[in-house]
């Protein structure tokens, strides 16, 4: 059951990439592009993981591979998986076979419109070192799911923020009945 009403925005600031907007009394900050969030788990049972320094927080962080959907020029009308396919192996170095999407969920309900479509990346190959595109300075980390709790708790203490959203691939990444 949903309790959706549609509400006028009144923008408040428009940026390239998001917007303060006011919907029925909120302030929010509203996402022009969709988001893909990627649980890739490689043929040996790691967990793609990538490393890079975030500006809002200001320190690097360890969060799944994701990107933005239809925000480069020329690729407006970029499907969502097809998206999740470039950011993996441009962010990685790893190719998927199979993509499939698990779910949208909401990053910050409070806060932003923005919506994270989890998307499961299957039949993994490498094909590159990866580490993004020209504007991007990421590192990538392959974790065996074995011991990555101890691998994140680490990297925790040794000053990177750790995205929850990883515990949520965790959970997707479990086998199923």
């Amino acid at each position: 059951m949903t309790d959706r009403t549609t509400y006028e925005d009144t923008l408040l600031y428009a940026g390239r990439y998001l917007r303060l907007v006011e919907r029925g009394g909120w302030e929010l900050v509203s996402r022009r592009h969709r988001v893909a969030v990627l649980v890739a788990i490689t043929p040996d049972d790691a967990l793609l993981l990538v490393e890079q320094f975030r500006m809002p927080i200001e320190r690097r962080t360890i969060e799944l591979p994701a990107g933005l959907v239809g925000d480069e020029t020329g690729r407006e009308d970029e499907a969502l998986l097809e998206a999740a396919r470039r950011e993996l192996e441009e962010e990685t170095g790893w190719r998927a076979g199979q993509v499939a999407e698990i779910m949208p969920c909401p990053t910050s309900a409070g806060l932003t419109d923005e919506v994270a479509v989890f998307v499961r990346a299957t039949e993994l190959e490498r094909v590159s070192d990866g580490g993004g595109d020209g504007s991007e300075d990421i590192r990538v980390h392959v974790v065996a799911r074995e011991g990555i709790d101890d691998w994140l708790a680490r990297q925790h203490e040794a000053g990177f923020a750790i995205d929850p959203k990883i515990y949520t691939a965790l959970y997707w990444s479990l086998p199923r009945d």
